[in-house]
Parts: C-alpha cells; structure tokens; sequence
C-alpha cells in the first residue's frame, strides 16, 4: 500500500512540473514583434545576397512556403499576383523564400506559378535551416507584413488583406 501511495506522488509531481517551460511563444512570431535579420542567397548569379536589415525604411512583405506544401504555395503566388496587379509604387517589397530541398523543383514551381517578384529565394536546407528555425516557422509556413522599421503589423495576411492595406495607403 505505501508503494501505491508513492506512486501517486511521483504521478503528481511529474503533471505539475510537465507544464514548466510550456509559457515559450509557439507557432512563429507574433503581431508587434520585431523580424529577426536574416540573409540569403540569391537564386540566380546575377543577384547578390540578401539582407532583410538592407530594407529598412521599406514595407516588406515575408512569404513563407514551400511547394510542397499547397496552402501556402496558392498563398504566396496570390499575394505576389496582388502586388503585382495594385499599383504601388513599391511602397511593399516582397520577400519570397522557399523551404524546397531541390532548386529544380523550386525553379519548376515558380515558373508554374508566374512568380516575378525579383526577390525570390530557396533555402534548401528546407526545415532544418536556421532561417526555418529562427522564424520557429512549422507546418503551414507563414507570411508577416513589416513597416519600415522591421517591426511585423500583420501576419498570416490574405492577399484579399493585402489589397485593401494598399488601397488605404497613401501612395
């Protein structure tokens, strides 16, 4: 009998303590926070790598996917296809990056998709790259919408959003 009480004991103990540590910020960043800086290397020769530090004092839209992964690849192609068609006047930047393992898929998947934004990325080191890491981006990527000083003022933005974010814009 002491034995099943000792049980219960150690069965307490361990519930309590399996939510220490559960308060750290799950699901990628949020609303307010501020983008962390990253570079990235180009996909093509022609153009050198990026830093998102370098846009500073721009808008920049951050799109997250993979074209494995199709919600977020009919995402990114409808966001950059709004960008595309508003006229602007490059108030927003987009910052494509995919997380495909093979350029070539990647290659293949924004021709498909008619993808021009000139800043295009892959990183193929996929989900195990520190940029995945350091966005804590997971299952469903993501996008974040940041002012010019870097500071994230939408996240998950739909590119219906996105359209009325720039009408209300002064040019």
């Amino acid at each position: 009998m002491k034995y099943v009480k000792w049980i219960f004991v150690v069965l307490l103990i361990s519930s309590l303590t399996s939510f220490v540590g559960k308060d750290k910020p799950t699901g990628g960043l949020s609303v307010g926070d501020i983008a962390p800086d990253f570079r990235i290397q180009s996909m093509s020769a022609e153009q050198p790598a990026q830093e998102l530090s370098d846009m500073k004092g721009r808008y920049v839209l951050l799109s997250f996917w993979a074209s494995y992964d199709a919600q977020s690849r009919m995402q990114n192609a409808s966001l950059s296809n709004v960008l595309r068609s508003v006229s602007q006047d490059n108030r927003v930047e987009m910052v494509s990056v995919s997380f495909d393992e093979y350029q070539s898929v990647f290659e293949e998947t924004i021709r498909r998709d008619q993808i021009v934004t000139p800043i295009c990325f892959v990183e193929t080191a996929g989900e195990s790259s520190d940029l995945f890491k350091k966005y804590r981006l997971g299952r469903g990527f993501t996008n974040y919408l940041l002012d010019g000083d870097g500071v994230i003022i939408a996240k998950n933005i739909s590119a219906t959003e996105l359209s009325t974010y720039l009408q209300k814009q002064p040019a």
